[in-house]
């Protein structure tokens, strides 16, 4: 699904500013709401993937959803029917994200928790740089008609749901384990414990600072970076982000991981500092190099730590909370971010990013110092 959607979302921002129109500040307020609107579906597919008992129903639904709004990108005309595809894209993301990672919290042995959604995330992100380089090779195919790169993204997006749809299965039903009545009530909730509300917490002011990828591409074009060779951007900061992931998720089964969560943060100050005051290619190249090597760093121990101190129960809930805080505060930076752009520039828009993650590196060290004393107690 992800070479699906990213050889589409590797040329949107584009296609959005100069086929359709659209302004920065725009592309800010449709990738932030459609990346919001996934990410409060996960809270209440999560809290009912923890109701049922069951995850892959709605993993199947999720992925089911999104292959088939892809056809709507290509046969689109104006900005209102990518605004709608792309909210009902996310939905499917949404109603997939918690139920997926619950799935693989329930299967993964706790000593190879972090080894498990570091592979995760490394074949995840690896469908994201395939997409993204085939849109490279199609636009130069078809002389950089997008519609048609659009079209062709259609074939791996039903390819996705067939395997969802046959291959996967639910982890074994434990004896003894009790379903959740109402996953979402303030009883509930209440049985996640304080770490893990801090957590929720540091994620959300460290997702200030990563908004959207699309002003990585948007900076790509302002520095004159080729239409053809624009998806190259998304290519080195999934590859960087595939291959960094799993090694990462090794090492925090092993090692501190609230030291490898703040170096991930500071390594996402440097990339915004690169993009900021570097320029040409090469600085464009380093900074888009260092954002996929921090989400490598961050993303599959972020969902560790969920994984490893919500009470197995409430993992749909626990990881839907956790996506809902993470959406909307990706919104925000998203939104944020374009006005900054529009108005002062891309140097200010990384500049601000910069401060967040700096900020987040603050508070991260009395969570650090908890989650390493959880750490140790699931060892």
């Amino acid at each position: 699904m992800d070479v699906s959607s990213e050889m589409i979302h590797a040329l949107l921002p584009v296609y959005l500013v100069t086929a359709l129109g659209a302004s920065t500040l725009a592309v800010g307020f449709i990738e932030g709401i459609a990346e919001a609107t996934a990410s409060i579906t996960k809270v209440f597919s999560g809290a009912l993937s923890d109701w049922l008992g069951r995850r892959k129903v709605l993993a199947a639904i999720g992925y089911g959803l999104a292959a088939f709004t892809k056809p709507v990108f290509p046969l689109a005309t104006t900005l209102g029917w990518v605004v709608a595809a792309r909210f009902v894209d996310r939905i499917g993301k949404g109603i997939r994200g918690a139920p997926r990672d619950a799935l693989i919290a329930d299967l993964a042995p706790p000593d190879l928790r972090g080894a498990s959604f570091g592979l995760r995330q490394s074949l995840d992100t690896a469908g994201a740089f395939l997409g993204p380089a085939l849109a490279i090779g199609l636009m130069w195919l078809t002389s950089d008609n997008l519609r048609l790169v659009f079209w062709a993204a259609v074939v791996p997006g039903f390819a996705a749901f067939a395997l969802i749809l046959f291959t996967v299965h639910d982890a074994p039903a434990r004896a003894g384990k009790k379903r959740v009545r109402s996953p979402l009530s303030r009883a509930e909730l209440g049985r996640l414990p304080p770490l893990y509300w801090w957590i929720v917490g540091v994620s959300a002011v460290f997702t200030l600072a990563r908004f959207s990828e699309a002003f990585l591409v948007l900076r790509a074009q302002e520095l004159g970076l080729a239409l053809m060779l624009i998806p190259l951007v998304l290519v080195l900061l999934n590859l960087v982000y595939s291959l960094s992931s799993y090694p990462i998720g090794v090492l925090a089964d092993r090692h501190d991981r609230g030291m490898l969560l703040a170096l991930g943060m500071l390594v996402l100050v440097l990339s915004e500092l690169v993009l900021a005051l570097v320029g040409g290619m090469t600085g464009l190249a380093l900074g888009v190099f260092l954002w996929g090597l921090h989400m490598g760093m961050t993303q599959g121990l972020l969902a560790t730590l969920v994984a490893e101190v919500a009470p197995e129960s409430l993992r749909g809930t626990a990881f839907g909370v956790f996506n809902l805080v993470g959406g909307l505060a990706l919104l925000a930076a998203s939104v944020v971010a374009g006005g900054l752009w529009d108005v002062l520039g891309s140097r200010a828009t990384f500049l601000a990013g910069a401060c967040f993650a700096g900020l987040a590196l603050l508070i991260l060290v009395p969570v650090a110092r908890q989650a390493r004393k959880s750490g140790h107690a699931h060892r």
